[in-house]
């Protein structure tokens, strides 16, 4: 007879630390990390990112914003040389350079010759453009817009004009990967994790608060202490490692390599965070995303994609006082997150890209505000970006349909970001080929 009972209990342990003890502890209980599919599949050195893979610039890092409801472009970069803007938002229209009053300040100059400016609160990021280290990508959007929240956000998060199948950001992990998931590779910072960094084998780490962000598999489950503390003590070596014996328990194995890993990262995190910033902060619901993905790039993580957001743009109504709000708190945001990585010597080595799901019509509605539109700006803040304005704003008298034709393809952005700054197929990642927008310096 075969004694079955200490399988058994192994099996059990490994169960429920699949299930529990690589949770992290949140009072929301949303973060969905290092479980199931991930954790199966974590093999080798208690962390992947620690070696290198060839032809893959791993101290790059991407930080993503995403601007969710649907920024009004059109009261971003003002075409205040346009009749046509004017005469269709007579209350919402930002005065030309030169032109506000009391109340009223006027757009920002950009672009005198072409008529185009800023909203006055993106004052500090104009700071960044005139620093030559941002800029606007015009009337960026993809064909058949569709107006839909939800449906448009699963375009661009998966890059694929269906809205169906795995995020871009998930297949260049699952790409650059070799099928193998990196636990750390890839950190979004709210409750749940987007769509964008979902792939096949790629699930990012996710939390709201650094507090949150602990491993809890002893507080879900006591049996799983000993294993813990046993190993945190270095009682239980992995196999492979100096003093190890030959042949180890492989359920055992296991927990070791994914508790490390799971006690490395929270651990780390946390006391990254700790720490106190080189630069001035504003205070905000983006700001303190942006200060938590700071800390942890100057800690040296090798995560190489932070994911943040900002809501409520879906300005329906009474747009002018939220909308101005919302653009000081991104530009404020983005201004002291660039000035934070200069101050650690890391401005070169972040590209960060803004979006929204779409734009705003261009005519303002009876509710004083504007209604789901299609193309709008994107921005890129970075050393290595291409300054000012890039592309073509879209024509304000050939609308379709009320609303601005797009000129370019978020794809081709895309495509540059994964080709010319991840180092990666873009094609393959993209499930087509999109000429790489000319967006980063040469």
């Amino acid at each position: 007879m075969h004694d079955t009972t200490g399988h058994a209990d192994r099996q059990y342990s490994r169960r429920i630390f699949l299930q529990q003890g690589l949770t992290f502890f949140s009072l929301t209980a949303t973060a969905p990390l290092f479980i199931d599919r991930t954790a199966l599949a974590i093999a080798g050195p208690m962390s992947s990112l620690l070696s290198s893979r060839p032809g893959v610039p791993e101290d790059r890092v991407l930080v993503v914003v995403q601007l969710g409801g649907g920024n009004d472009g059109l009261n971003t970069v003002i075409p205040f040389g346009a009749p046509e803007y004017y005469r269709m938002r007579p209350g919402l229209a930002i005065p030309e350079p030169g032109r506000g009053g009391a109340g009223n300040a006027a757009a920002l100059a950009i672009d005198q010759s072409r008529g185009l400016g800023l909203h006055p609160n993106m004052a500090p990021f104009k700071e960044l453009m005139d620093d030559g280290v941002a800029s606007i990508v015009q009337g960026v959007g993809y064909p058949n817009p569709n107006r839909s929240h939800f449906a448009s956000m699963d375009i661009w998060h998966t890059a694929d004009t269906s809205g169906r199948g795995v995020g871009w950001l998930g297949r260049y992990f699952d790409n650059c990967c070799a099928g193998a998931p990196d636990p750390d590779a890839a950190i979004s910072i709210g409750r749940t994790a987007p769509l964008a960094m979902i792939g096949q084998t790629q699930q990012p780490v996710s939390f709201e608060t650094a507090e949150l962000f602990r491993w809890a598999g002893a507080e879900l489950d006591p049996r799983l202490a000993g294993t813990y503390d046993g190993i945190t003590r270095h009682e239980m070596p992995a196999t492979g490692a100096a003093g190890a014996p030959d042949a180890i328990d492989p359920q055992l194995a296991f927990l070791t390599r994914t508790t490390l890993d799971a006690q490395i990262s929270s651990d780390r995190i946390r006391a990254a965070v700790a720490k106190r910033p080189l630069a001035e902060w504003p205070r905000g619901a983006l700001a303190d995303q942006l200060r938590l993905v700071s800390a942890m790039i100057r800690d040296g993580l090798a995560t190489r994609v932070y994911y943040v957001s900002l809501g409520g743009f879906d300005t329906h109504a009474n747009q002018t006082g939220q909308h101005a709000n919302l653009l000081g708190q991104l530009a404020t945001s983005l201004r002291a997150f660039h000035r934070e990585l200069r101050a650690q010597g890391n401005s070169g080595r972040v590209l960060t890209m803004v979006f929204s799901e779409f734009g705003r019509r261009v005519a303002q509605n009876a509710s004083g505000g504007t209604d789901h539109g299609t193309a709008a700006p994107m921005y890129l803040v970075g050393d290595m970006v291409r300054p000012g304005l890039l592309g073509t704003h879209p024509s304000m008298s050939g609308l379709e349909q009320g609303d601005l034709v797009h000129t370019v393809d978020f794809r081709h952005v895309y495509a540059s970001v994964l080709a010319h700054w991840m180092k990666a197929d873009a094609a393959k990642v993209l499930g087509g080929r999109f000429e790489p927008a000319q967006i980063l310096r040469a």
